[in-house]
């Protein structure tokens, strides 16, 4: 028996909710990967999961080995790795999650970079708008915008940042430049969509007074990096980070519109609220791997502080 190998092929059938899916992620067939969990359950008599013809459910006792051999094998990892860090190269998995639009503009080229410096680490990328539980993706690390609730997670904030309301200069010709939130409700709205609700309504703030107004989306996505590219394409207004449009603004490919206000999809105090955050495992030792990374964005993101468009 494989335990260890046996333990990742259950970790990997819980992370992606099937048989079949794990055994494609590792090259086993659907009744390959059922044995072999067959077998863990035997050899440590108890169930682990529950299974029927649609779907695979994990057990209360299957859940408490899951986070277990999450962790054993993170430990396995970084062992593997130490070992070759210790040789002067880096190596091992890098786990990353973070939004669409950021995470293709900035952090997959410099996982590129980081990669062609050592060929050892092998990268995951998971782009996502909206809401993740960490722990179940099991990363390494994650980037995302606003300040993070209290949880067991370390957060590093990496950069200052916040929400704008910007349009391309053909739509802005087409339709008219908006002098005031409420003239947005005569315009066309690139809305996101976040847990499968539209955020229909965007709140403002001027001098301390705040409004709120609900809008007739033209257009709704959950994806963040096609709200920017409808922007470019001259479809409408977008509210949008700062730091996903900033070289669009630069190279005047979009327009920061209402400047006199600070737009975002919440109501209540918009300070610091689309700062940009690196979460990542309350561990006592991060993988030096994953602490080359966070150098990688430290020095990256810090010109992004004072390189906002206005």
């Amino acid at each position: 028996m494989d335990k260890f190998g046996d333990m990742d092929l259950f970790v990997r059938v819980v992370r992606l909710g099937g048989l079949a899916a794990a055994g494609r992620e590792v090259g086993l067939s659907p009744a390959s990967v059922s044995a072999r969990i067959n077998g863990l359950e035997k050899y440590y008599d108890t169930r682990l999961l529950n299974r029927t013809t649609r779907r695979v459910s994990v057990t209360e006792a299957g859940q408490a080995f899951y986070e277990a051999s999450q962790c054993i094998l993170a430990d396995i990892a970084e062992a593997e790795s130490q070992l070759v860090s210790s040789r002067g190269r880096l190596a091992g998995p890098l786990r990353i999650t973070a939004p669409s639009d950021l995470g293709q503009q900035h952090i997959a080229p410099l996982l590129s970079k980081l990669v062609s410096k050592h060929r050892g680490i092998v990268p995951h990328l998971h782009l996502s708008d909206g809401v993740v539980n960490l722990t179940e993706l099991n990363v390494d690390l994650a980037i995302r915008y606003g300040e993070p609730p209290d949880s067991n997670l370390v957060a590093k904030r990496l950069a200052s940042n916040r929400r704008i309301l910007c349009a391309s200069p053909a739509y802005l010709k087409r339709k008219g430049t908006p002098k005031t939130p409420d003239d947005l409700k005569n315009h066309e709205c690139l809305v996101m969509v976040r847990q499968m609700e539209p955020l229909t309504t965007w709140y403002f703030t001027k001098d301390s007074e705040q409004s709120e107004v609900s809008l007739n989306p033209s257009r709704s996505t959950n994806d963040g990096a096609l709200v920017r590219q409808w922007a470019i394409d001259g479809l409408g207004i977008a509210l949008k980070s700062a730091v996903d449009v900033a070289d669009d603004i630069n190279s005047k490919r979009l327009v920061n519109i209402l400047k006199k206000y600070t737009p975002d999809f919440q109501r209540g105090s918009m300070e610091n609220r689309a700062d940009l955050y690196i979460l990542y495992p309350s561990r006592q030792f991060v993988p030096k791997r994953v602490r080359s990374f966070i150098s990688m964005l430290d020095e990256y993101f810090s010109g992004f502080t004072h390189s906002t468009p206005s």
